[in-house]
């Protein structure tokens, strides 16, 4: 016997709203365990060229490094035996009266490790006031 016989079969349908609610779901799971790093940032404010020279400042250290490691304070050569040595040698540079500024010329070569071995025996000597010197590329 046939009870169906004018009953019309019905079409397989897909429904989308439990697929949207798990959707969901999972965005809300990853917005709520993903960690947002921040990284400090370094503010830095280069100084522009412009067509008039700078007036020489007394109160000034330069420290050249080279590739080699080699360095030169106040263009005088000093023989790096070690941290303590080149912040004798920034204490010996330094002019009488105010603080200067201790100014690092490193090559574009040189090992990060030379100029932090300037950076700290500045800070051993007692200079805070630290720069570096920069070209400008050319267009």
């Amino acid at each position: 016997m046939n009870f169906q016989r004018g009953r019309q079969k019905d079409e397989p349908r897909i429904d989308f709203v439990p697929l949207i609610d798990v959707l969901l779901v999972i965005l809300i799971f990853l917005m709520v365990t993903t960690t947002y790093s921040r990284f400090s940032e370094l503010q830095i404010n280069l100084p522009e060229a412009g067509a008039v020279t700078p007036a020489e400042r007394p109160n000034e250290i330069t420290v050249a490094v080279d590739p080699a490691g080699q360095y030169v304070v106040n263009n005088q050569p000093v023989n790096f035996t070690g941290v303590e040595a080149l912040s004798q040698s920034l204490r010996r540079a330094a002019p009488a009266g105010a603080e200067p500024v201790v100014v690092i010329a490193a090559d574009a070569r040189a090992s990060h490790q030379s100029v932090v071995n300037v950076m700290e025996a500045a800070r051993i000597a007692g200079f805070n006031r630290i720069t570096f010197t920069t070209r400008t590329r050319e267009r």
